[in-house]
């Protein structure tokens, strides 16, 4: 699944929910690196706007990961 937003970042965190804890970081993790490239090239592009969605989905990301891993 490929997250462009904040909202889609929601939607695919809820569905992976009823995932194992196993495929949920997998999952995790692949739409933190594709997001992470995503911020890479909006920085290079100049686009602020693209940078601060990307980084409002990472941090998303990065709290569910944490939850997972406190569980």
């Amino acid at each position: 699944m490929h997250i462009n937003n904040e909202d889609q970042a929601k939607e695919a965190i809820a569905l992976w929910r009823t995932d194992p804890p196993m495929a949920q970081r997998k999952n995790l993790r692949l739409a933190q690196e594709s997001l992470e490239l995503s911020q890479m090239y909006y920085e290079q592009k100049g686009n602020e706007q693209g940078v601060t969605r990307a980084a409002g989905c990472l941090s998303l990301i990065a709290n569910r990961l944490a939850e997972i891993e406190a569980e």
